[in-house]
């Protein structure tokens, strides 16, 4: 399950992911957001929130696809993702280990992170 939202006057992509996903879901859901972003013309520089608390940890399988979709993505401006869990920390901390990304807590930590560049509180 995967919901993507737009705020084009902040440059802002926010995403929630949730369940369990399957190689063909990240694959359909990376397809999706490149045509969300296009048509906002989202193509750089762009703000990203991405909210996995109702993501449980995902297969290796389902990890590798993301890394090779992330790898052809657009370079953003900052990241966030979002995240209760500290085993789901350890697999994004692998996954997103741009220096503009950071794994937050909160929303509120996400877009303070992506918008003003405030650093989350260590966790």
């Amino acid at each position: 399950m995967y919901d993507i939202s737009i705020a084009d006057a902040d440059r802002l992509v926010v995403v929630r992911l949730g369940g369990l996903m399957s190689v063909e879901e990240v694959d359909r859901y990376m397809a999706e957001l490149g045509r969300t972003m296009a048509a906002h013309r989202l193509t750089a520089d762009y703000r990203l929130i991405v909210d996995v608390i109702d993501c449980p940890i995902q297969t290796q399988a389902v990890i590798d696809r993301m890394r090779e979709h992330m790898a052809a993505a657009p370079r953003a401006a900052a990241i966030a993702v979002v995240t209760a869990s500290s085993l789901a920390r350890m697999q994004i901390r692998r996954l997103f280990q741009q220096p503009y990304a950071r794994v937050v807590s909160t929303l509120a930590e996400a877009r303070a992170w992506v918008l003003k560049g405030e650093e989350p509180l260590a966790a």
